[in-house]
């Protein structure tokens, strides 16, 4: 029976190391793919930008077999403690992963709708700029899954301040080359639409940083919160309401 017991173990351990391996797997294709978008929008590449965009259809599968394989270990083995969380954490993961892959798409899709048109110099060094700092954001949050390194998990938050900072600078480039007369109005507007596709990219990248400190530790930046409610409830500290809301009906 123990033997019995041991060898369901051992095989459980065995299919949670392929679902890491599948979700790592995935995210190297969404990196990989990320490298590539940036360098393909800069140069106009429509062949690397359909590549990409057709192979997000295949992301989407891999995601799917992730996504399944997880469920059926949850179901049949009904895991507890670091076990739950691991594969708690590999759900949410995938599903980071998955949009991060989408929005590298967004960003070909929106190559295509420029195509032709010329960058200026700064908005094109912004890019380039924020396309890196993000993949570097991005692939450093997989390697916090991959060494289980809570540390590193928790500089990612850190680091989506620069891409903040140069997504800022970079819409206002976008303005001034508009108002300058150097880009129309459209492709301002895809212009526009890529820095958002880039910083969101950085904020899934830190939900990644988040989820993997879960796995490790346990901790989510949700249970400061519910921390500090707790006190408020406690000390019977009520937020105040804003003046125009009141707790009752107003009498004529």
């Amino acid at each position: 029976m123990v033997e019995r017991a041991v060898e369901i173990r051992k095989g459980f351990h065995q299919s949670l190391d392929e679902v890491s391996q599948e979700l790592v797997r995935l995210a190297g294709m969404v990196t990989e793919a990320l490298g590539k978008a940036t360098q393909a929008l800069l140069d106009g590449d429509l062949a690397v930008a359909e590549d990409i965009i057709r192979g997000d259809d295949v992301l989407d599968t891999l995601t799917l077999q992730i996504e399944e394989h997880c469920y059926q270990l949850l179901t049949l083995q009904q895991p507890m403690a670091s076990d739950l969380r691991e594969l708690v954490t590999a759900i949410r993961l995938t599903a980071e992963i998955e949009r991060s892959g989408d929005l590298v798409a967004n960003i070909m899709k929106a190559a295509r709708r420029m195509y032709g048109v010329a960058f200026d110099p700064k908005v094109r060094g912004l890019i380039e700029h924020m396309g890196e700092q993000v993949h570097r954001q991005f692939r450093l949050a997989i390697d916090a899954y991959v060494e289980r390194d809570d540390t590193l998990a928790a500089a990612i938050d850190d680091m989506d301040d620069t891409v903040d900072e140069l997504h800022v600078d970079y819409i206002q480039a976008i303005f001034e080359t508009h108002e300058q007369g150097v880009v129309d109005l459209q492709p301002a507007v895809q212009l526009a639409l890529v820095g958002r596709f880039y910083e969101r990219i950085g904020d899934h990248a830190v939900n990644i940083g988040e989820r993997v400190r879960y796995m490790v530790t346990g901790w989510l930046p949700e249970h400061a919160a519910a921390a500090r409610q707790s006190v408020r409830d406690a000390d019977g500290d009520d937020l105040p309401l804003p003046p125009s809301v009141h707790k009752g009906p107003v009498s004529g």
